[in-house]
């Protein structure tokens, strides 16, 4: 999406808002609030410590009515960004980006404490790292988002010019690209794709982007408005996050279950992979300090957005997230 369109949706949005007036969290009775939490595009076993969440009564016992809603980021962050919704869950370049635009967005607990993009190759292909790319093929979903923002930053941080690489964008189809030799190799997410080609007799090299450089990542967003005037909501809403998180690392076996109740044909699914998946996701939420934001991987994301030419100049990240809510 080109600044000017992000702009022109932006204004339309805040337009809407003022004509609506300012959206405060819909209070159920004294003690319950409803929220509505935007999500990624369809409901998935990786939005299992949501699940388990919701499952286990801590969004209820923080009194909170929990509505999981999926629509595209690029909307989420509007609407949060308006304040028509409080809550997001959306990728971590995402935040510096929208406020860069004027949207007052504020990332508020890291979820995901690595960036979960790869590039992935076949094993017999020679492909290891990011130099034996040059001179190669190289299929991308499309030239925004994550997928974008971690290859352009592992290309960076290893000295190749994404002139030396021709890439592709060939949609969510890398799998079969890959399989079927279109690509050299492709873009994925690190704890999907490669569980995917492994399973059809296809190994595969990973190079990810965490082994690296340290990102911000996937993680809950709010904004000022909700910070000034509702900061005990986010408490309660990133506290009773970080206890489904905290039990799905502790019990993904449990949580692939109650995943089974929100992900439609999820008990039809190739479990072994399914498992696999979340499994691998887990290994991306690790962490000493559940929730926390690493003030370095904002860093790393700001200077990886310049040089790619989606800042324009630096941000106050000290505005564009926070740790000052975790419990």
């Amino acid at each position: 999406m080109s600044t000017r369109r992000f702009l022109i949706l932006v204004a339309f949005v805040l337009v809407i808002a003022a004509c609506n007036g300012v959206s405060t969290p819909q209070v159920m009775n004294d003690e319950t609030v409803h929220v509505r939490l935007l999500m990624g595009y369809r409901p998935d076993v990786q939005f299992a410590p949501l699940y388990v969440a919701a499952e286990r009564g801590y969004y209820e016992d923080a009194g909170i009515e929990i509505e999981f809603s999926h629509i595209p980021e690029t909307e989420a962050l509007q609407l949060v960004g308006a304040n028509e919704v409080q809550f997001a869950i959306v990728s971590g370049e995402q935040t510096p980006l929208a406020r860069a635009q004027g949207l007052p967005v504020v990332y508020v607990m890291a979820w995901w404490q690595d960036y979960p993009v790869g590039i992935a190759a076949s094993k017999d292909s020679g492909i290891g790292s990011p130099t034996d790319l040059v001179g190669k093929r190289v299929g991308i979903p499309g030239l925004y988002g994550a997928s974008y923002v971690g290859y352009r930053a592992l290309l960076s941080v290893t000295g190749v010019s994404d002139t030396d690489v021709s890439l592709d964008a060939i949609g969510y189809n890398q799998v079969e690209a890959l399989y079927e030799g279109q690509e050299d190799a492709v873009v994925i997410y690190a704890n999907n794709e490669p569980l995917q080609l492994e399973a059809q007799g296809f190994p595969v090299n990973v190079m990810r982007v965490a082994d690296y450089v340290h990102l911000a990542s996937n993680g809950l967003i709010t904004n000022e408005e909700t910070i000034q005037n509702h900061p005990d909501l986010i408490r309660r809403m990133v506290e009773a996050t970080l206890k489904g998180l905290q039990d799905t690392i502790e019990d993904p076996d449990m949580a692939y279950e109650m995943a089974k109740l929100y992900v439609e044909g999820l008990e039809q699914a190739n479990e072994t992979v399914m498992r696999g998946v979340l499994n691998a996701s887990i290994d991306f939420w690790e962490a000493e300090r559940l929730g926390y934001s690493d003030p370095a991987s904002w860093e790393n994301m700001q200077r990886v957005l310049i040089e790619m030419g989606l800042l324009e100049e630096e941000i106050d990240l000290s505005q564009a997230f926070t740790n000052e809510f975790l419990p």
